[in-house]
């Protein structure tokens, strides 16, 4: 326990005032014998001021984020403040060539109150899934979602997403959902991943729930037509098609803030929110890269150029460090 300078001030006065010894004194007050006399030498040697805890604070470490960063950083923050400080931290190392921590960046914008809760309920996921593709176009992740749109009703977003690099290769939003609005968007994902213009000893398999569109006869002729196998998910277990429930999850707490009053609206918030996702939102569960990198292979390059980024940024401060101190 510490005690501020003033108590241990009045304690000092007890045991000299007390007519009992000292170890008795102490023992009733509670304070160790040790920790006492060294309260009393320095209060003999430099009066009631030298009681004060002094806390070795060195002036500079050799990782401290200089001034002329740290403004950059906050600068960051206020300009896109949808970023959280890992996504902050990942961006500014990418744009900048200039590494810091997703903790260093957490502790500066605390200490400018730039750290707020977010507009819509975060869901934690698990750490890491079980059983996983080695490859994109292994495994299709599809399902369905539903919006409301005023005076029109409900229309149906069907996705499908690459289950290795977590990238939305193809959507379409309509007024039904069968098992014609799952072959249109399964269409548009072959042709947008390139699968209907070569040739490929495997296709992607498909995941979905056990939805009527889904066990419908007409998708199993078109999916053994196509040469496509179908899984179907556990009943009543979610978990198994958790990235496209997670996806699900993050463009509704995205989209759902505003109301819809034409088609037209929400097609274009979805657009607009899937090229956000693809190409500029760092998914934590594929090591800070978009779903892009990874589904177009850039992966390795960019974890390489991080490393050296963060190797010479290392460097650097150490050497600032030394030149400073010496």
């Amino acid at each position: 326990m510490r005690y501020p300078a003033s108590e241990k001030a009045e304690i000092i006065q007890l045991v000299e005032q007390s007519h009992l010894p000292a170890k008795r004194t102490l023992d009733k007050l509670g304070i160790p014998r040790a920790t006492f006399y060294r309260w009393y030498d320095r209060y003999r040697n430099g009066g009631p001021e030298a009681l004060a805890d002094h806390r070795f604070r060195p002036d500079r470490v050799w990782n401290w984020i200089p001034d002329d960063v740290r403004c950059q950083i906050i600068d960051l923050a206020l300009k896109v403040p949808e970023l959280s400080p890992r996504e902050l931290a990942v961006r500014f190392t990418d744009e900048r060539k200039y590494f810091v921590s997703e903790a260093s960046v957490y502790r500066l914008l605390k200490a400018h109150d730039l750290i707020t809760s977010p507009a819509y309920v975060v869901i934690k996921a698990a750490n890491e899934f079980k059983d996983k593709t080695t490859a994109i176009n292994r495994l299709w992740q599809t399902d369905f979602t539903y919006l409301k749109i005023t005076g029109w009703g409900w229309y149906y977003l069907s996705t499908i997403l690459d289950d290795f690099s977590r990238y939305i290769v193809a959507w379409r939003l309509g007024p039904t959902m069968c098992a014609s609005d799952v072959t249109a968007t399964l269409d548009q994902a072959f042709a947008a991943s390139g699968l209907d213009r070569i040739t490929v000893s495997h296709r992607p398999r498909l995941l979905s729930d056990n939805g009527s569109s889904y066990v419908a006869d007409d998708l199993d002729r078109w999916l053994e037509h196509k040469g496509m196998r179908h899984v179907h998910g556990a009943p009543y277990h979610p978990q198994t098609q958790g990235k496209i429930e997670r996806w699900r999850q993050t463009l509704k707490n995205r989209i759902l803030l505003d109301n819809y009053y034409l088609p037209g609206d929400p097609e274009r918030q979805i657009g607009a929110f899937v090229e956000h996702y693809n190409h500029s939102r760092y998914h934590e569960s594929i090591d800070n890269l978009t779903p892009a990198d990874v589904y177009f292979g850039r992966a390795e390059t960019i974890l390489t150029e991080r490393q050296r980024i963060k190797r010479e940024t290392i460097a650097n401060c150490r050497l600032q460090h030394r030149l400073q101190a010496a």
